[in-house]
């Protein structure tokens, strides 16, 4: 009997230490806590348990599967074809026709085709794509690849290569299309996703962060105010979708910046509010209509102060007036430095660029600015700035 209890002691103290053994462990994993209340208040504990971990599976990034799978439907591939009359030079591919024609067969091709090729964002269900300027600048025949394959002829609607922005029209209905991303939240460091069709290949995805914002002087472009990223950029990706891992769409693929003519870490993309803008003028008129004051200038360096006898000072020194413009109208002279526009200080002339395009035919500007060290004030109503060559 004695030994009956002896083995029960001994088997309930093992059972405690078992359960505080089990206990520790689930404290140590965070699968359960102890609350403690506060002095003053009864002094009881509770155990409370805590929903299970998320298998490791679960913790990790799945990637941007769901923003690529948004956006690509509405990014398209663009084909671009130029005709010109077959060569009937003894090459290659000529003696082989000839083998199969013979040299005087009318069925023989009486033109052949060049072919470039780009890419291209539907922004409307109806049909309309915006894509760059310089990817369907040179073309006699234009088609457009959707994603899932179908291939349609397009039109041109209208083009600024002031932006170096296009757009086209095919002939389809009910397309997909993106949604648009609030521009201003955009930061240095967010992450990015270029979609479009890098040397005819097929659509591609690449993948890369937010270098910088405002870029200028990096293009031919007039108007420039490019998003920087290092997201692969290469032949065939311009006018393609540059999205955040939203899906929506931060910026249409322009550039890059190489001595190679391949991709070498440093891409530009217009900001989606700036082709925005201009796409819309090009569906109501064909074209984009700007203000226009009819000068040229540069910025001022530290010789151009010297020369003027000047210590410090903002703004932009006119090196041209167009005769009969509205500057000249105006009065401003070769040799003004112009200091604020609308009192708004200029300085830059990407800030005048700006400021004039923003403006309408007919408004009227206040201009300010120094000739001779002297103070002026003149007031500008401006004109439509000529179109440039399409």
């Amino acid at each position: 009997m004695q030994k009956q209890n002896h083995s029960f002691v001994y088997f309930f103290a093992w059972l405690l230490i078992g359960v505080f053994l089990g206990l520790s462990i689930l404290l140590f994993r965070g699968d359960i806590s102890v609350v403690i209340n506060q002095a003053g208040q009864p002094a009881d504990r509770q155990i409370v348990k805590q929903p299970p971990a998320a298998s490791s599976t679960q913790n990790k990034h799945s990637g941007f599967a769901e923003a690529v799978k948004k956006a690509a439907p509405a990014v398209v591939s663009i084909q671009t074809i130029i005709w010109s009359e077959a060569s009937t030079e003894e090459s290659t591919e000529e003696k082989i026709i000839q083998g199969f024609l013979g040299k005087n067969s009318p069925h023989r091709p009486k033109q052949k085709a060049e072919t470039g090729s780009g890419s291209g964002v539907i922004i409307n269900q109806n049909g309309y794509i915006l894509t760059n300027y310089h990817v369907i600048s040179q073309r006699d025949e234009l088609r457009v690849r959707l994603s899932d394959g179908k291939v349609a002829k397009a039109e041109l609607i209208g083009s600024d290569p002031d932006t170096d922005l296009a757009v086209l029209k095919v002939d389809l209905k009910n397309l997909p299309t993106l949604n648009i991303a609030d521009i201003s939240q955009l930061n240095v460091g967010d992450i990015v996703l270029a979609i479009g069709d890098p040397f005819a290949i097929g659509q591609t995805v690449t993948q890369g962060i937010i270098s910088a914002t405002g870029r200028t002087r990096v293009s031919q472009n007039t108007y420039e105010n490019f998003i920087q990223t290092d997201a692969a950029i290469n032949p065939g990706n311009s006018g393609g979708a540059l999205i955040n891992t939203n899906g929506e769409i931060v910026g249409i693929n322009s550039n890059i910046f190489t001595s190679t003519g391949n991709f070498l870490g440093i891409s530009f993309a217009i900001p989606i509010d700036l082709a925005q803008q201009v796409a819309q003028q090009i569906i109501q008129h064909g074209y984009v209509v700007r203000g226009w004051l009819g000068v040229e200038g540069q910025e001022l360096t530290s010789q151009i102060l010297r020369t003027v006898d000047l210590d410090s000072m903002h703004g932009i020194l006119i090196t041209d007036v167009d005769k009969n413009g509205p500057g000249d109208i105006a009065g401003i002279k070769r040799g003004d430095i112009i200091t604020r526009i609308n009192r708004q200080d200029i300085l830059s002339t990407n800030d005048i660029l700006n400021m004039i395009a923003a403006g309408n035919p007919g408004d009227e500007f206040l201009i300010e600015g120094i000739r001779q060290r002297q103070s002026f004030i003149t007031t500008a109503t401006l004109g439509q700035r000529p179109l440039m060559s399409r």
